[in-house]
Order: structure tokens, then C-alpha cells, then sequence
């Protein structure tokens, strides 16, 4: 791998030991996926995967307190993924001790390790962090180091910025020394269509769903689609934002995507066009009998099949303010039409903690709350990885959390009905 002199100065250990291991880790993992040479982050802000003091993971926060004694600080200040807990979030006694005694008792060491290495903002954790309240919202071109996979696929396909999806730790130690290696979705060649996705549904396909499909299908290679702009239009709406959020979280969860092209919509597809598409791409239909299909195939793995929800999660990756006034709307619209005035399965819904400062300020936050549901920044993923917590009968309609818990999946008409007292 070629480096500059700068470079390969910080691996001969002119900033110091520490730094110079720093460095040959970045190198290591370059050179390990055929990289050509180390690029600088031009990004403002970086962002961590890492966001929860687990007790098994005490060697990485061992590895934390050396890069702080030796000054090896974080070159951007960064944003990190939702915390795991919440005490607003239905819990029972033993759920909590738990969280707080044996899963998360680093929780408190860790914290405050992130605050010395440069977060942001104690507003700063979300998985998705950049949306307009947190502030983290990269640039077209701009390079990153991140690794939280819903967040990476959103960069580079929505916005347009350059990102692999690294590993936690190595995504810090590139905002620590300024650089990553240059391979992958940092390459021109590998931002290329590898796959074409034909979207022949007759209305708008959920989003999750879709990204699920997507996901399984083309695994860590780069879909194009076509078709999708017939739903979403040509422009990048908050609403089509938020669609396109929770569709790239379903393909980085259900398969490995870390971008995706839609023909008339994201950028590189707006410029280049089919140019993208390599020659002889697959091409996968996508219309309404597969993703039935496809929906149909996904495990339960609830041990009773038929057991009623105690809990329901909305909001993985973290909701929109769009999204959080959208599902107030449709809460309080199919509460009235069923008779009902609170939310009949316990529901928590989850969004950035500068999100949720944001729509404290608006009048569907009390309509909201009136209905019964907890507003939280928790990580849901984190909640469930209790395994107290993944005994419990819990629906989403996010095919993220699905696919990494035991909660089960189900439509957003269908989750409302169920929440709401209309399913029987």
C-alpha cells in the first residue's frame, strides 16, 4: 500500500507508540481488502457504532483508556449509536438488574471515555445521525469512517458520500488519525451496479419490505433500481428521506448493502444514469407475489405462536420528525375508529434525543403521549439483546430488529391494527 510521508511517519511512531499501532491497524485492515493506499476523512463529524458499555467487550474499553492516555483523541468530533437504556422503557425488576448489573455494566466507564475521545453532544446518540437535528449530515463526496451499516448506506446512497462499512473501533481510529484505506464504495469502480432491481409492485411497496427483498437477494453487492421512482418521485422529500432511511436498513440487515442506486432519485443516479449498471447485471423482479413470498418466509420464533404482544417497537433505524407527527396521526385516527383513547399493546417509539427535543415543541407530542406511547432515544436492538427481554412476545415493523432479535415482523397497517385494538 502506498503511503504518504506523513503517513508513514505516524507508522514509524513519530506521534508516539500508540498512534503508530493505531495506524498499522488501519493499514492491516487496507491491505487486507486490496486497498492501493490510505485517503484522508474530509468529513466534519465522524460517528461510532459503539454506543453501550457491554460487560464482555472490557478489552475494548481497556484499549479506550490507552488511547486516551496517550493523547490519541479523536481528529473529528463524532456522533454514536442509541443507548441501550432507558428508564421510561417498560421493564420489569429482573429485566432492569439485568441491563444494569451484568449486560451493560460498563455503560457509566464508557460514556464518559466517549466524551474525552469527542462526542459530539450528550444529544448525539442515534443511529441516525444525520438527520437535521443532530446535525451530522456528510456532504456528496466527502469521505467518511463509519461503520454503523443503516447510517453507511444512507451516506452513500442518499447523500452521496463515500463510506465502507467498517468494523466499531476501526471506524474511531480513522477519525483518530485522519485517514482510511481506499478500496470498495471509496472507489469509483466499486460504487458501480452490480445488480438491476425491477420494481413492478401496484402501489408503493413498503419500505422495510422491499429493503428486506433487495437485501437478501444482491447481499453485499450494489442494486440499481428501477422502478421505485414511480412511487417516490424525483425528489428527495423529507417523506422520501424517510422511506429511503428505512429501505436501506432493511437491505444492510437483511443482506450487507452499503449503497444502493435509484434510477431518477439519488444522486449518482440522477448523473450517470444506466452508465452505473456493469455490463451483463442480473437482473431481479421485484412485484407484489414476491414480496409476499417473501414476507411469508420470514421465521417466528416467538415459543407460542399465538401468544398476544406485551411490547411493540417503532422506530430502528430512529424515526423522522416527519415520521413521528405521521404516526401520530394514524395512531390517533385508528384509535378513534376502533373506539379506543390509549394504544392497546405497550409501544415505544424511538427517535434521536435532539429529534425528540424537536417534537416536544410540537402539538402531536401531547396527542401522542395521550395515546399511551413512550417516546424514547433507546436503541431497541440493545433492549431486546436482553435475554429476558427475547422471551417476551414483541412486534415491529422493522425488519432490522427482526432480523437481529426475536421481536416479529409485521407491516406498518398491520402493526397499527394491532396496536390500536383493531386486529382481532
Amino acid at each position: 500500500m502506498e503511503l504518504t510521508r506523513e503517513q508513514q511517519d505516524i507508522l514509524n511512531g513519530s506521534k508516539g507508540e500508540v498512534m503508530a499501532k493505531v495506524m498499522k491497524s488501519l493499514v492491516m485492515y487496507g491491505e487486507t481488502f486490496g486497498a492501493d493506499k490510505m485517503v484522508p476523512v474530509t468529513s466534519e463529524y465522524g460517528h461510532t457504532v459503539i454506543s453501550f458499555g457491554i460487560g464482555v467487550m472490557k478489552p475494548v474499553y481497556d484499549l479506550y483508556d490507552q488511547l486516551i492516555k496517550a493523547g490519541a483523541l479523536s481528529g473529528q468530533k463524532f456522533s454514536a449509536d442509541p443507548l441501550p437504556m432507558d428508564k421510561h422503557v417498560p421493564s420489569s425488576l429482573l429485566q432492569d438488574l439485568v441491563f444494569k448489573k451484568f449486560m451493560y455494566s460498563q455503560q457509566s466507564r464508557y460514556e464518559k471515555q466517549l466524551e474525552k475521545l469527542g462526542i459530539i453532544s450528550p444529544d448525539a446518540y442515534t443511529c441516525a445521525c444525520y438527520l437535521d437535528e443532530v446535525g451530522n449530515k456528510p456532504r456528496k463526496g466527502e469521505v467518511l469512517s463509519w461503520a454503523e451499516s443503516s447510517a453507511v448506506v444512507y451516506a452513500n446512497s442518499v447523500l452521496g458520500a463515500r463510506c465502507n462499512r467498517n468494523s466499531g473501533m476501526l471506524e474511531l481510529m480513522g477519525s483518530i488519525v485522519g485517514c482510511v484505506p481506499h478500496f470498495g464504495l471509496l472507489t469509483d469502480d466499486g460504487r458501480r451496479a452490480d445488480w438491476i432491481i425491477e420494481v413492478k409492485t401496484t402501489k408503493k411497496p413498503e419500505a422495510q419490505l422491499l429493503g428486506s427483498a433487495v437485501g437478501m437477494k444482491v447481499m453485499e453487492q450494489v442494486p440499481y433500481i428501477k422502478g421505485l421512482d414511480k412511487w417516490l418521485g424525483t425528489e428527495l422529500t423529507d417523506e422520501v428521506c424517510a422511506y429511503l432511511k428505512d429501505f436501506g436498513a432493511a437491505t444492510a440487515s437483511n443482506g450487507a448493502v452499503g449503497l444502493y442506486h435509484i434510477e431518477n432519485l439519488t444522486p449518482e443516479a440522477v448523473e450517470s444514469g444506466e452508465g452505473l449498471i456493469r455490463e451483463n447485471a442480473p437482473v431481479y423482479v421485484i412485484d407484489d407475489a414476491e414480496l409476499e413470498r417473501v414476507k411469508a418466509n420470514y421465521p417466528v420464533v416467538w415459543k407460542d405462536l399465538d401468544a398476544q404482544p406485551k411490547l411493540c417497537f417503532i422506530g430502528c433505524p430512529h424515526l423522522t420528525l416527519s415520521q413521528l407527527k405521521s404516526w401520530t396521526g394514524r395512531i390517533c385516527a385508528a384509535l378513534d375508529a376502533n373506539g379506543a383513547k390509549k394504544v392497546t399493546v405497550p409501544t415505544v417509539m424511538t427517535c434521536a434525543p435532539a429529534t425528540l427535543k424537536k417534537f416536544r415543541e410540537t402539538p402531536e407530542c401531547a396527542l401522542l403521549e395521550k395515546a399511551g406511547v413512550v417516546l424514547s432515544y433507546i436503541c431497541p436492538l440493545m433492549y431486546m439483546n436482553n435475554p429476558l427481554s427475547g422471551k417476551m412476545p414483541v412486534i415491529t415493523c422493522s425488519n432490522k430488529l427482526r432480523t437481529y432479535t426475536t421481536a416479529r415482523y409485521y407491516t406498518e397497517d398491520e402493526l397499527l391494527a394491532k396496536i390500536t385494538g383493531g386486529a382481532k
